[in-house]
Order: structure tokens, then C-alpha cells, then sequence
């Protein structure tokens, strides 16, 4: 654990402990002394945070948490693409509306300082996907100008990625010209669910994943990150995308996304959807 002591000087670090979590486990009690030493340490790191919790899960039942075997976590992610693209097929036509809080931080203060709060109409349709449309920046209509767009950043300014919501970019994941490769690492339990956490890649020339900055400026990029299946359902339950490749002189120099789903009433009928998003973006 001494690697976590150097955090707040080495942020870049909390990758390296992550992997050494991960390949070693832990020999010790997580107590609740070491949970806030590593929360004070790693400025609060959501991953480093689900890294240790389940490391304590498989200290204290091994058997349980160990992997599957290859042949089972291959079945399983062949059984979730299956899934996935199913249920993309087979999403019915709606509008929902998105709510946006969006806050700014220097360096790696995790500062958070608010901006602002945007409405934003997501609709989607089989045939189009996702398009957007901003409804209010900080409860204030925007006039008859704004369009129903696949970007709405034009309008409201700032940086942003597209491909990080709601159903298209899970879906793209599992196709096969996006040529992903996939890789089980890990073992975790989301909403009480056991999940097989995968690690992913997708690169550059396969990626659908656009960067924006400044309203003209658009680059396309690679991705990785890593997903959770449930065992029991072959459902994605969380989505962690990381931009990779991303040009050199582009003003954004890291974009990543959680995003968190969950069983959601259309109807009469139950559909996998986003509950819950977390972009980051440094500029």
C-alpha cells in the first residue's frame, strides 16, 4: 500500500495499483481506517474505491469470487452479445429527458466548481439511434434555433464525446466490424448481482467514438475500458469507456465514461437502460 501515499503527487499511479490489486489481492482486513486513508489519498477514486472492495470479497470467499474458467466467461460474453444486440433490435421508439450537471476542476485538485445544469431531450430511434436536443441551460429555454441533433455541444459549449449514452455505443461494442477484443479480469457485485468485469479495446480505425471541442473542432478516437455482465441475466450492468488514440494537438487530451444501467418499465415491458452517467473530460 505504499504506492497510495504518493497519489496525490502521482495520480497516474492509481492505474499501477489498480493491476497490482488486481494480480495480487489483498492479505489484510479492509478496515474502515484504510477505506478513508485510501478515499483522502486517491482523492475519493471510484475505481481504486470498487478495486479494493472487491479484493476484500475475495479474501473472504475465495471461491466465490475466483474467475470463471475461459471456456465460461467466453460462453458468457458470447451469451451478452448475443443480448445486447437483441435488445438494441428490439427497442421501441422514445424521448426521455436527460439532466446534466456539469462542473469544472484544475489539475488534479478534484475540486469540482459547478457550471451549470443542462435539460436536454434524448430521443431515440431504431433506424437513427440517439439524437439530442437542449431544452434549458440553468432552467432558461433556449430559442426556436436549436435542432434536434446527434451533437448538442454547438449549443451550450464546452467540450464533449459522443457515443457514451443510452444504447448505440453498447451495442457498437458488440459488432463485429468495431473488432473489439475482450479479456475477463475480474470479478464484482453490482446491485447485488454477480458480474464477470471484461476489460475491452477498440481501436482507432474500427471506433465510432468522436471527441468535440470548441463547437468545430471533432476528432475520432480509439477506446478501452472495461464492462460488467450479469451471470445470471447476460446483461451489461455498468460501461466504462476510456478515448484512446486521441491526436496530439486536440484540445482534449482524456475523455472517459461510466455509465451505470438497470432494468427500466417503457410500457408493459422492461428494458435495460442507463440510470446513472459519469463523463469526464480534461481540456
Amino acid at each position: 500500500m505504499s504506492l497510495v501515499y504518493q497519489l496525490p503527487q502521482h495520480p497516474e499511479k492509481r492505474d499501477e495499483i489498480v493491476e497490482e490489486i488486481r494480480t495480487r489481492g489483498i492479505g489484510f482486513p479492509l478496515t474502515s481506517g484504510l477505506r478513508s486513508l485510501v478515499a483522502t489519498k486517491s482523492g475519493n477514486d471510484a475505481l481504486l474505491r470498487r478495486t479494493l472492495e472487491e479484493a476484500e470479497r475475495r479474501r473472504t470467499n475465495p471461491t466465490a469470487s475466483a474467475l470463471p474458467s475461459e471456456a465460461e466467461a467466453n460462453e458468457l460474453l458470447a451469451r451478452t452479445r448475443v443480448a445486447t444486440l437483441a435488445a438494441a433490435e428490439a427497442m421501441p421508439d422514445f424521448i426521455v429527458k436527460q439532466l446534466i450537471k456539469r462542473t469544472a476542476a484544475y489539475g488534479n485538485t478534484n475540486n469540482w466548481i459547478p457550471l451549470d445544469n443542462l435539460s436536454i431531450a434524448v430521443s431515440y430511434r431504431a433506424n437513427v439511434g440517439e439524437e439530442y436536443k437542449v431544452l434549458t441551460v440553468n432552467g432558461m429555454p433556449l430559442g426556436q434555433e436549436v435542432k434536434e441533433s446527434k451533437d448538442y455541444s454547438k449549443y451550450v459549449g464546452g467540450a464533449s464525446s459522443s457515443g457514451v449514452e443510452y444504447i448505440s455505443s453498447l451495442a457498437d461494442l458488440f459488432k463485429p466490424e468495431s473488432r473489439t477484443s475482450f479479456k475477463p479480469v475480474d470479478t464484482d457485485l453490482l446491485q447485488t448481482r454477480r458480474t464477470i468485469v471484461y476489460e475491452y479495446e477498440v481501436r482507432k480505425p474500427h471506433s465510432r467514438l468522436t471527441l468535440t471541442a470548441d463547437k468545430t473542432s471533432a476528432a475520432n478516437v480509439g477506446s478501452r475500458g472495461r464492462i460488467w455482465i450479469d451471470r445470471g441475466t447476460n446483461r451489461v450492468l455498468r460501461f466504462e469507456q476510456i478515448a484512446t488514440e486521441i491526436p496530439p494537438d486536440f484540445p482534449i487530451t482524456a475523455a472517459s465514461s461510466l455509465i451505470d444501467y438497470d432494468w427500466v418499465t417503457i410500457g408493459e415491458n422492461k428494458f435495460v437502460l442507463p440510470t446513472r452517467s459519469e463523463v469526464l473530460i480534461t481540456a
